[in-house]
């Protein structure tokens, strides 16, 4: 793409009867080479967005979040459902925008089928497939309670409707809950699903509670059935909640979510969101490793979260984030959601990362 000033016109949405209408961007002197930082202001998108994942394809972004598919500013639990939308189902808001600053509501990613109409959707992941040359969503379900499971859905288009391929773990796994698939393509071109599951067992030096593991993909929708530790979690901060009642039993459970890899200078860096999620202790820590299977270490994060943490009274929670390259080429930005001080939505923000040499950190929450 030449640099200069770029007006960015969106093609006709097939859904636009059923969503929101077409529209043309043209926020300023927008340059495909421009430097951001400073010229955003969280959060950057108004309406409740959780779990937000960002990607870039062909100059502009996209995002999929867990929420409702529309624009609400606040919602409920309940709300993370899917819509009808004319003839089709839809779940997952999908959103759009030229400059990663200024965001846009297109339409509902995930074409619904009839057995998961009404369940619960959590926390959407998209991967780019340059073999197939289709796009692949990775999320979790539930139709009753917390008995989420990850599916995947896949489109040609990068704005969807992405179509249901199903379960990605077998049957035989008999894996009670499922959460926060994360795909990792490796220098070699080998596809790896990271994820979030439960962990019932405690003691040297480990918690119980949803930690994270990987598993090599045979192919874009199937795991090898290799499950690997990733990380547990052994710190305070990363407690959920004393005494949680969970699989007929009492446990001090403890979260490790949201996992998202970046290699960086030989380095396998794992990083995810740790405590509750809608607490003051939720944010974001990562792990090292020399291999993409592991062995990964957090080391060090014994105080805290060391890339992103609440700052009180003004940003509470910021978690369950996404990496992308910036419009400037050359930086990465970490994209999150935050609580507002009053703990009303979980809206998407963004902020630097930077790769100190203490190990990767975010200049924000802001």
């Amino acid at each position: 793409m030449a640099c200069g000033p770029v007006l960015f016109l969106y093609e006709t949405n097939p859904l636009k009867k059923l969503t929101c209408p077409d529209f043309i961007i043209s926020p300023g002197q927008i340059h495909c080479r421009m430097d951001i930082r400073g010229k955003y202001k969280n959060p950057v998108y108004q309406y409740y967005f959780a779990d937000p994942f960002v990607w870039k394809h062909r100059g502009e972004y996209f995002a999929v979040g867990t929420g409702p598919v529309g624009e609400k500013e606040v919602v409920g639990e309940t709300d993370f459902t899917s819509y009808q939308m004319g003839a089709m189902h839809l779940a997952f808001p999908l959103l759009r925008s030229p400059d990663l600053v200024h965001w846009r509501f297109h339409s509902g990613a995930v074409k619904v089928e009839p057995e998961f109409q009404g369940g619960t959707f959590w926390a959407p992941e998209v991967a780019y497939d340059s073999a197939s040359e289709k796009f692949y969503i990775y999320y979790s379900v539930a139709k009753k309670g917390l008995e989420h499971q990850l599916r995947v859905a896949s489109s040609y288009e990068a704005t969807g409707p992405f179509v249901d391929e199903g379960a990605l773990l077998p049957e035989t796994d008999k894996c009670p809950f499922a959460i926060d698939a994360h795909p990792f393509q490796d220098l070699d071109g080998q596809w790896y699903l990271f994820y979030a599951r439960d962990f019932l067992d405690y003691g040297n030096g480990v918690r119980a509670g949803t930690a994270l593991v990987v598993d090599r993909l045979i192919n874009m929708t199937q795991v090898a059935g290799e499950r690997r530790t990733v990380l547990r979690a052994r710190s305070d901060w990363q407690r959920f909640q004393v005494n949680r009642r969970m699989y007929e039993a009492i446990y001090d459970w403890h979260t490790l979510e949201g996992p998202f890899v970046r290699r960086h200078n030989g380095k396998y860096f794992c990083f995810y969101s740790g405590g509750r999620y809608e607490g003051e202790g939720y944010g974001v820590d990562y792990g090292v490793s020399d291999s993409v299977l592991g062995p990964y270490s957090d080391e060090g994060n014994e105080a805290g979260p060391r890339v992103l943490k609440t700052v009180p009274r003004r940003v509470i929670g910021p978690g369950h984030h996404s990496i992308v390259e910036g419009p400037d080429g050359n930086s990465d930005f970490v994209v999150y959601h935050a609580w507002d001080p009053q703990l009303r939505a979980r809206r998407m923000c963004i902020d630097p990362l930077e790769w100190t040499a203490n190990g990767p950190r975010c200049v924000g929450p802001s």
